[in-house]
C-alpha cells in the first residue's frame, strides 16, 4: 500500500513526533510536488473568511473546500476562488463534513466564536491541524477542552491574533519585540502597569453593542437560521443577530471587547512574561449591561499576583491625554516608543533580543513543533477576555479569580457562566 504526505503528517502528529521530516521523504528535493503541498478548508466565509490573507492559495497550502450555512456565501466564495486562482472548490453545508474530507489537512474556523470551540474538538479528533479565529473560546471551560483535545489528538493549533510577532502595534508605531526587550531588561522596574487606551487604538470597534427588543423577522431561504445558532440559545430570528453584526449579542460574542480584546491583550501576556499566568482579580466599571445585548462599558483593570495591571480603557477614554502604554517604577513609554530612560536605545542594544518564535504555521504542521500562538497561550488570553465578559453579564464590580483552578473565588453565579449549557444536540 502506498503511503503518501498526508497519510505520513497524520502518522506523525498520532505518535507525537517532534522531528523535522526530510523532504525526500515527503516527494523531492529541488521543487514542492503536489503531494508536499498542505490543504485547507475554511468553515465560514461570509467575512474574515474571505479576506485576501486568509482566502489564499499558494505553493505551502492550497484551498480546496469551504463551507458556510449560508447559500450566498458559499457561492460568492466558489467564484473568488476561481476569480482568484483559477480553481474549483469543495463546497459543503454541514461543518462535519468538511472536517472528514480527507483532502483537508488544516481546518480554518472563521465562524461566529460560538461555534470555534466545538469545530476546534472535532477538527482534532480527525486528525486536522486547526487555524482559529479570536476570539479563541466564548467561554473559559471551552478554552480547556480545547486545549484537552488538541493535546490529546496531537494537533497543530495556531490562533489567529499575530501581534505578538509582527505588524506594527495597535497605535503604538512599533512592533511588539522593542517594547518585549525593554520589559525583559528590568529597566522599567516591576512591577508594571499597561495601559490600552483609545491614544493606543482601542477605541476601533468599541461601539459594536447589540439593540434590544428586537422584532422576529422571517429566515432568509438562503440561511440555514437553526445550524447557524448551532449550540447557542433559540432565539427569533432578526437579521442583526447574524452574519457582520452577531458581535452584539452575548450568545454568539461579547461585542468590541470580544472581537478585539485578545488582539491587545495577548501581545501583552507576552509582554509581561505571562503567558502561562493569569490575573488574580478582575474590576469593571460598566452599566448594568442587558441579558441579550451587548452595551458599552468605561474601564476594565486585571491585577496579577505580583501587582501588575492591565487596564483597558472604554467608553469616556477615546481621546484622553498623552497615556503611558507601559509605566513601571522607573521610567514610561508612550506612543510611537518615547521613552523617559535617557538614551533608551542604546542603553537597550547591551541586552539580549527576545527569544525568536515560530511563526510559520505551515512550517510548525510538518515539523509538529507548537506554534507561536497555541492552543495554550491562545487560552490563556482569551481567559482574561472572558474574565471580564463574566463580569459585565453579571454586573459584578469585581471579581476574584483563582489561575491555578480557573475558578472565580466564592461566586456561584460567576462559576456558572465558566460552562455555559449548549443547545441540543450540540456538546462539548
Amino acid at each position: 500500500m502506498t503511503t503518501n504526505r498526508r497519510t505520513f503528517l497524520k502518522a506523525l502528529g498520532g505518535i507525537g513526533l517532534f522531528t523535522i521530516v526530510p523532504r525526500r521523504v515527503l516527494g523531492g528535493n529541488n521543487h514542492i510536488p503536489p503531494s508536499d503541498q498542505l490543504t485547507k478548508g475554511i468553515i465560514g466565509v461570509g467575512g474574515i473568511g474571505k479576506s485576501s490573507y486568509h482566502f489564499s492559495s499558494d505553493s505551502k497550502c492550497r484551498l480546496v473546500a469551504v463551507c458556510d450555512v449560508d447559500e450566498n456565501h458559499v457561492r460568492q466564495a466558489v467564484d473568488l476562488a476561481k476569480k482568484k486562482f483559477n480553481e474549483s472548490v469543495q463546497t459543503y453545508h454541514d461543518f462535519r463534513d468538511l472536517i472528514k474530507d480527507p483532502d483537508v489537512d488544516v481546518v480554518h474556523i472563521a465562524t461566529p466564536p460560538h461555534w470555534h470551540a466545538l469545530m476546534s474538538i472535532e477538527a482534532a479528533k480527525a486528525g486536522k491541524d486547526i487555524w482559529c479565529e479570536k476570539p479563541m473560546t466564548r467561554t473559559i471551560g471551552e478554552g480547556k477542552r480545547v486545549i484537552e483535545a488538541v493535546n490529546r489528538y496531537k494537533r497543530i493549533f495556531r490562533l489567529n491574533t499575530w501581534f505578538r510577532f509582527e505588524d506594527t502595534f495597535y497605535g503604538l508605531g512599533t512592533t511588539v519585540q522593542p517594547l518585549k526587550k525593554l520589559v525583559n531588561s528590568g529597566l522599567l522596574g516591576w512591577p508594571l502597569k499597561i495601559v490600552v487606551s483609545g491614544i493606543t487604538g482601542f477605541a476601533w470597534k468599541f461601539y459594536w453593542v447589540g439593540k434590544e427588543n428586537l422584532q422576529p423577522q422571517p429566515v432568509p431561504k438562503e440561511l440555514d437560521y437553526d445550524m447557524w445558532l448551532g449550540p447557542a440559545p433559540y432565539k427569533p430570528y432578526n437579521i442583526h443577530r447574524t452574519h457582520q453584526t452577531f458581535r452584539g449579542y452575548w450568545d454568539y460574542d461579547g461585542g468590541g471587547l470580544t472581537d478585539m480584546g485578545q488582539h491587545y491583550l495577548d501581545p501583552i501576556q507576552y509582554l509581561l512574561g505571562k503567558d502561562n499566568d493569569l490575573p488574580v482579580k478582575v474590576e469593571v466599571d460598566a452599566p448594568q449591561q442587558h441579558p441579550d445585548a451587548v452595551g458599552i462599558w468605561h474601564k476594565i483593570t486585571y491585577t496579577y499576583a505580583d501587582g501588575c495591571q492591565i487596564v483597558l480603557e472604554g467608553e469616556g477614554f477615546e481621546s484622553k491625554g498623552d497615556t503611558p502604554y507601559i509605566e513601571g517604577p522607573k521610567g514610561k513609554v508612550y506612543k510611537g516608543f518615547r521613552c523617559t530612560i535617557p538614551d533608551i536605545m542604546n542603553r537597550l542594544a547591551e541586552f539580549p533580543d527576545p527569544e525568536p518564535q515560530r511563526t510559520d504555521f505551515f512550517e510548525c504542521i510538518k515539523t509538529r513543533q507548537k506554534f507561536a500562538l497555541n492552543e495554550e497561550n491562545g487560552h490563556h488570553s482569551c481567559t482574561l477576555v472572558n474574565m471580564a465578559t463574566v463580569a459585565l453579564r453579571l454586573g459584578r464590580r469585581a471579581l476574584g479569580f483563582d489561575p491555578a483552578t480557573q475558578l472565580f473565588i466564592g461566586d456561584d453565579a460567576a462559576n456558572a457562566l465558566i460552562d455555559q449549557p449548549m443547545r441540543g444536540p450540540w456538546k462539548l
